[in-house]
């Protein structure tokens, strides 16, 4: 998480540039469409105040106070910081 803002840039690099800057699990969350292990994401149960945050080009997604237990195993937010910062 982060208490900073983000930016709407568009981050484009190569696949190799990716692999390099991601570690091996996010860039298969990230880059590849996968998902963390249900229970095993480092936020699952996070109950620090902040904003989320797009680890690949630092935009603001949600805030803390909007993440509910949802019992599946990931972070869930019932809205976003911006209804443009998502897509469904």
């Amino acid at each position: 998480m982060s208490d900073t803002a983000g930016n709407k840039a568009k981050v484009t690099l190569s696949d190799a540039e990716w692999q390099k800057r991601l570690s091996p699990e996010e860039y298969k969350v990230t880059r590849k469409k996968g998902t963390e292990r249900p229970f095993s994401g480092k936020y699952h149960d996070a109950k620090t105040r902040g904003i989320y945050t797009c680890k690949c080009c630092g935009e603001k997604l949600f805030h803390s106070n909007t993440k509910f237990d949802s019992g599946t195993g990931w972070p869930s937010f019932f809205k976003p910081i911006d209804e443009t910062a998502v897509a469904e």
